[in-house]
């Protein structure tokens, strides 16, 4: 939904909350382990990475169609693999690639309590989140969220405006009055360009002192004193 700019000290509504690297740790730290756990040549991965998902990059990579879905997990892996080195010139193992790439991953309990602070003062709080093929703990978001819009589900992806007016949709909260969370720029930017406020998130104490701005009731830390 879309609507006059508000002004920029206006509370917001609702927020809508990336996964990966927002409701859990840097999904770089994943990325790392399973780097040196399987002998991954780092550079090759990074040569992949902005090759696929780069500014630069052209519409409909393997990155951008398994965020839609288009491409399964196993075909995924299998060209992931073949643009991969490693450190001792061994083959890299496709099958099960993106399992050990996301095997490290893990929530952060500072993001999911504050999720529920957030509705516990009646704030609305979505879940848009480019899937990589990920297993989602879908009793737990599904208790959270709604509503929860996964990229893979919709066949949109970030950052383009139609997964953001798909959410805005079904929120029913004028663009405006929405603050999404995200730890990409290029996501992050992508909200704004449909008149979403939007907040590049680093951690969750600076994820919280901004929210604490515009939400009445929210406490700036953990333990510290309401907004």
């Amino acid at each position: 939904m879309s609507g006059a700019a508000e002004p920029p000290t206006a509370p917001v509504e609702a927020v809508v909350l990336d996964y990966g690297g927002v409701l859990t740790a840097p999904v770089k730290d994943s990325i790392e382990a399973w780097i040196e756990a399987d002998g991954i040549e780092p550079q090759s991965f990074s040569r992949a990475l902005k090759a696929w998902l780069g500014r630069g990059a052209p519409a409909g990579t393997p990155i951008h169609r398994l965020e839609t879905g288009e491409l399964t997990v196993a075909e995924f892996d299998a060209l992931l693999a073949a643009e991969l080195t490693t450190t001792d010139g061994r083959p890299v193992e496709p099958v099960g690639l993106l399992a050990r790439l996301f095997a490290g991953m893990r929530h952060d309990p500072a993001m999911l309590a504050l999720v529920e602070e957030l509705r516990e003062l009646g704030i609305r709080v979505a879940l848009l989140s480019n899937s990589w093929g990920n297993t989602y703990p879908r009793e737990l978001i599904d208790a959270l969220f709604d509503p929860v819009v996964i990229s893979g589900e919709v066949g949109l992806r970030k950052p383009l405006a139609p997964i953001y007016e798909l959410t805005l949709a079904r929120l029913g909260v004028t663009a405006g009055r929405v603050l999404f969370v995200d730890d990409a720029e290029p996501n992050v930017l992508g909200a704004r360009a449909v008149g979403m406020r939007a907040h590049l998130h680093v951690d969750a104490s600076s994820t919280r002192a901004a929210l604490a701005a515009l939400v009445p009731g929210l406490r700036p830390s953990p333990n510290g004193s309401p907004a």
